[in-house]
This record gives C-alpha cells, structure tokens and sequence, in this order.
C-alpha cells in the first residue's frame, strides 16, 4: 500500500508555509517590528512569538509528511488529526480578524488563511481516509 497522498500533500503544503515563512517572512517582520516605537519588552515578546510560530510550523509540517507514511503508527491518528485542526483554527484566526477590522477586502492584506487553510481539510480528508482504511488518494 502506498503512503496516504492527501496527508503528503498536506505535508508538503505545510512545509512550502513553513519556508515561506521562515525565509521570506522573518525579514519583513524583523526589522519594522524591533525598530518599532513599541516597548523593548513587547517588541521582543511578539518577536519571541514569531519564533514560536516558526516552530510550530515546521514541527507540523516534518510530523504531517511522516503520518503520511504508510507504516507510520499513528493510534487512531492523533497527530496528524490535532495539526489539521491547528492549521485550520490559525487560518480561520486570520480569517476573522481580516473580517472583524477591516472587512472581506482585508482577506488580500492577510492572505494567510490561504496556505493555512488547504492544510488542515487536507490533512483531516487524508486523517478520515487512514481511519476508514481507504485507499490513498
């Protein structure tokens, strides 16, 4: 049997987020965001945060791509199941703040809900797909 090509795809979804991110993000964010007027301890701490995000998605993504293994041994697919909904609850974060302070024209200001969001229902078709023992798709 081959490994589960919806959580692959969610893998690989989420891995392109995560270098994105890391590489192309971190730079835009960086400099405005500690050259800031905002206190050090601020600035510092949604810094701090950032990294944080940093991890996540790059943890999320490496444990995406191994779940879609077809020996990974995944009771009941927990992992791969709990980082589909975290993707999906952070793209619909984005989601909603886009729409509560700006309204729909802010969903191209915080476009991030678009790679956020394919993750999580790919990663939850492909978790459904492993418990009812289908075939990959």
């Amino acid at each position: 049997m081959k490994g589960n090509r919806l959580l692959l795809a969610s893998g690989l979804i989420a891995a392109f987020t995560a270098a994105l991110h890391t590489l192309a993000g971190t730079s835009e964010i960086q400099g405005p965001l500690l050259g800031s007027s905002m206190p050090m301890p601020v600035s510092l701490l949604l810094y701090a945060c950032w990294h944080l995000v940093t991890v996540t998605l790059v943890l999320s993504a490496v444990a995406l791509i191994w779940s879609a293994r077809p020996t990974a041994k995944i009771p009941a697919g927990a992992l791969p199941r709990f980082i589909s909904i975290l993707w999906l609850l952070f793209g619909l974060v984005f989601v909603v703040v886009a729409l509560t302070f700006s309204g729909p024209s802010a969903l191209l200001v915080l476009p991030q809900w678009i790679l956020l969001v394919p993750v999580g229902i790919l990663g939850l078709l492909g978790d459904y797909q492993r418990s009812v023992g289908g075939s990959p798709s």
